[in-house]
């Protein structure tokens, strides 16, 4: 296991694309729901224990096949992957995060099995699981970091849209440090029941809506 390793998956400055994307909050802060310290810290918190744990849980997932520890493979989990994005906008940026992320996953780390993922388009989170464990981390290592960058992501883009204090904003997130290791340890436990249909399907669906209207936008400052 690596320390160095994980900490450079999960740094937001990690090549993979996510800075360009909001996870919603874009969406959240134009509707009204996401306008100060205190909305944002609830809209993360619901982001966390729904879209959050369903990735974490497919990156664990996707850790275990990668070393041959699962009964089914990446088109599986992919599969799995798309089930769990009702969203079409969702759904293609995740694949989009997904390509994004097996290009600087690749040259950090070259490694077979992200060799293998080349062709399919995998979504992100599997990507993730792939990345994880060609970098020599484990599958609860790979659920924390998609635990924290569900998280991470809207959090630095509400300091940008909304011009919120950065270190409130850290504050916030230091203070969701035991739900994300709950929501860390869930998925993983998931995970090593090997078992597709066990793991979380969590729903939300103003997510979902809030994606689908981003995605019509002509003018917004993240591609989601």
């Amino acid at each position: 296991m690596s320390l160095a390793a994980l900490l450079l998956l999960a740094d937001g400055r990690f090549p993979a694309g996510g800075h360009a994307h909001s996870g919603g909050a874009e969406a959240a802060v134009k509707a009204g729901r996401v306008h100060d310290a205190a909305t944002m810290a609830a809209f993360l918190t619901g982001r966390l224990h729904t879209s959050g744990l369903t990735s974490a849980a497919l990156a664990a997932a996707a850790t275990r096949a990668a070393g041959g520890a699962a009964p089914y493979g990446f088109d599986a989990l992919d599969e799995a992957a798309d089930a769990r994005t009702p969203s079409p906008a969702q759904r293609a940026v995740s694949r989009r995060l997904g390509r994004q992320l097996l290009r600087a996953a690749s040259a950090a780390w070259p490694h077979p099995v992200l060799d293998r993922l080349r062709a399919l388009g995998s979504h992100q989170p599997v990507v993730l699981g792939a990345a994880a464990y060609a970098a020599g981390l484990t599958p609860a290592q790979a659920a924390a970091a998609a635990a924290y960058e569900s998280v991470n992501g809207p959090a630095t883009a509400c300091v940008r849209l909304l011009g919120l204090d950065p270190y409130q904003v850290a504050a916030r997130l230091a203070g969701l440090g035991p739900q994300l290791d709950a929501v860390a340890g869930q998925a993983t436990e998931a995970a090593l029941a090997d078992d597709l249909a066990l793991l979380p399907a969590a729903s939300a669906p103003l997510l979902d809506i809030y994606a689908e209207q981003h995605h019509s936008w002509k003018v917004r400052l993240f591609a989601s």
